[in-house]
């Protein structure tokens, strides 16, 4: 009899959790999380991008993109462009009231001066700048912390995140998310030596560029749901995709980017909705034109799939949602 019953007890817990990793734990600590089956989309990465988005796909936003350096703390208060975009803070602050805000936070060449103080002025600037922004804003310290290019050392890069989420806590800074923020590439070993502490995390991201790299986009899903953490696409565009091939473009890589949303409970989405060559910083480099207005095909699909119900919506209730669906 006891027997049977561990077994019925066994059947209804896989049932209520789901089975293998595509249902996340029902508890975390995560700030800003959707409720369950609800994704809150960004759209980036820069003002132009973003307008242009609005104005020819005919959607607002309800999540906008930001990128700025702890070096300089570009494009907050003022226009800046460093190449890849005119990145506008306020502009975005006043224009789009009722949207969430995902900031990338540079810290390249950077980790030390973020250890030895040298930087604790910005941090500051940049923790008061956030609070002051009287939204959910979502941090991603040291945004791809293992693409080879950014050279972060594991172990500085964990002080140097914790050190950024320690001062906005010491500053009491409760708007803010705090973002860990895979490339989503090939690396030798584990991710977790990057990893700062569950208790410095509040949401596992990755990059969704390269439509055949589903096995490391998996397994970064089903290490965000083994610490217990909402997963995020932080950067998402289909490279070097060409869109005058709409019908098979949206098979190769958009099909495969809902897909994952849906199989992974994905509670937060990404695109980056640029013409790659007209940046200067990616010029020449096989991005491509990525803008959904660019095939009528793909931009009819888009709009069909984000107006579906599970999409939040820019509207005086975001900022209460987004704090109803703990996981």
């Amino acid at each position: 009899m006891r027997s049977w019953h561990l077994w019925v007890f066994a059947f209804l817990l896989l049932a209520l959790t789901g089975f293998g990793f595509d249902i996340l734990p029902a508890s975390s600590s995560a700030k800003f999380v959707p409720p369950p089956g609800k994704v809150l989309l960004f759209i980036g990465q820069d003002h132009d991008t973003i307008e242009r988005y609005v104005s020819e796909v005919g959607l607002v936003p309800a999540g906008v993109m930001l990128y700025t350096s702890i070096q300089k703390l570009e494009g907050l208060d003022e226009p800046a462009d460093m190449g890849g975009g005119v990145q506008h803070g306020g502009y975005y602050l006043k224009n789009h009231k009722f949207t969430a805000l995902q900031i990338g936070l540079y810290m390249v060449n950077a980790l030390d001066g973020v250890i030895d103080g040298t930087h604790d002025g910005n941090i500051r600037r940049l923790a008061d700048w956030v609070h002051a922004a009287k939204r959910p804003v979502y941090l991603r310290i040291g945004y791809e912390f293992d693409l080879p290019d950014n050279g972060y050392d594991p172990q500085k890069y964990q002080q140097a995140y914790r050190k950024i989420v320690d001062i906005f806590r010491e500053r009491k800074v409760n708007n803010a998310a705090f973002v860990w923020h895979t490339y989503a590439g090939f690396v030798e070993g584990s991710r977790l030596r990057w990893y700062p502490g569950d208790g410095y995390v509040d949401w596992f991201a990755v990059s969704f560029f390269d439509p055949y790299n589903q096995g490391n986009y998996d397994a970064f899903a089903k290490l965000a749901a083994q610490h217990r953490k909402p997963l995020m696409i932080a950067e998402a565009t289909p490279r070097g995709m060409d869109f005058k091939q709409g019908e098979k473009t949206w098979n190769i890589w958009f099909k495969r980017y809902f897909e994952f949303i849906r199989r992974y409970d994905v509670r937060a989405a990404s695109y980056i909705n640029c013409n790659w060559e007209e940046l200067p910083m990616f010029r020449g480099q096989g991005w491509g034109d990525a803008r959904i207005q660019k095939s009528e095909l793909i931009r009819d699909r888009w709009r069909k799939e984000i107006r579906q119900d599970r999409y939040l919506l820019p509207t005086m209730r975001l900022f209460n949602e987004l704090d109803k669906g703990r996981m």
